[in-house]
This record gives structure tokens, sequence and C-alpha cells, in this order.
């Protein structure tokens, strides 16, 4: 008989996690550093008892007060240029706006909750670049009027599905695994 440690673990499973470790990183119990780590394996976690560790030392929550998971984010660059990278906590979905500036993200390092991720690009007379995982399989269902949209996926069994949609006008979008098409300085 299996035991249920050995069962695969689902998305909600990984989700009510994730919502425990918001909670203790919300009330201090974890720094983000240690957030950042822990949802991490969340999120990369085959099986129930994968997920057991992450949340051990930390006091348990009634399922009505596990807050929601971050679904949705916005991040916008408006004349000015904005680079996030490192280690940061990305969303389901997140929006990526830009407005006669640049924006560069880097997923490589990011905690990404889940398998599939979709980035929603809207541009305008501006320039994003979004670097993603090694592993990751990308899907551009965007378009471009006056630009350039440049988006190499790759098929990469193992990794997260990254989904790329929205609309550039006046602009030039590029997603690629290297760091070839950075400018970073």
């Amino acid at each position: 008989m299996t035991d249920d440690l050995d069962l695969r673990a689902s998305d909600a499973d990984r989700d009510r996690v994730a919502a425990v470790l918001g909670e203790a990183l919300a009330t201090g119990r974890l720094t983000s550093v240690e957030h950042a780590d822990r949802l991490e394996v969340a999120y990369t976690a085959k099986t129930v008892g994968e997920l057991v560790p992450l949340t051990r030392d930390l006091p348990e929550m009634s399922v009505s007060n596990v807050p929601a998971t971050i679904e949705r984010q916005v991040i916008s660059s408006n004349f000015s240029k904005i680079v996030r990278k490192g280690r940061w906590v990305a969303s389901r979905h997140t929006k990526l706006s830009a407005r006669f500036g640049a924006l560069i993200i880097d997923l490589s390092e990011a905690v990404l909750p889940g398998r599939e991720i979709t980035i929603e690009t809207d541009t305008q007379f501006s320039k994003l670049i979004v670097r993603v995982p090694d592993n990751a399989h990308v899907i551009d269902e965007g378009g471009s009027v006056f630009g350039k949209r440049n988006v190499t996926g790759g098929s990469q069994a193992d990794g997260p599905l990254i989904r790329v949609t929205g609309k550039s006008k006046f602009s030039k979008v590029i997603v690629s695994r290297g760091m070839d098409d950075w400018n970073l300085h």
C-alpha cells in the first residue's frame, strides 16, 4: 500500500503550502530569502512528502485563514528603465508594460509559481527583454506592429511552460535564454 507521502503533489497542494509560506513571510517568521528558497522547493515538489518539511516549523493555518496566492502582478516602466533580476517571486500571470522606456526581466533565478506562467506584454515605443530559465518551454502568442518581436522558445519537457501574449507597438520585444541580447548597464 502506498504511503500518503508518496502520492504525487497537485497544484492545489503546492498552492496551500505557498499560502502558508506567504503568511509566515508576512508575519516575520521567515526572511525573504528563506521564503523564496522554500517556495521554489514547493513549486518543484513532485510528491506530498517533499512538501511536508517546508511548513513543519510553522504554525498551522485553517483553510479560511490561508491567503490566496498572488495570481497577477504588473511591472511597468514609463519614461524609465527598470531591471528585475536575481531571486524574486513571479506570479502566474505577469503583465509587463512599458511606455517610452526599457523593461528587463530575468526569470532565470526567479521562483516560478507552478508549471505554467503567462507573460503579457504591453509595450509602446519601448524595449522589453525577458530572460527565461534554460529548461523553459516558451510559446509566443503575441503580436507586434511596427516593431521587432524575437521569442526563442524551444521544447524542454522538464521545465516550466512560459506563455508570452500581448501586443507591442513601435517596440522591440526579446525573449531568450542567453545573455546575448542583454544590456543591463
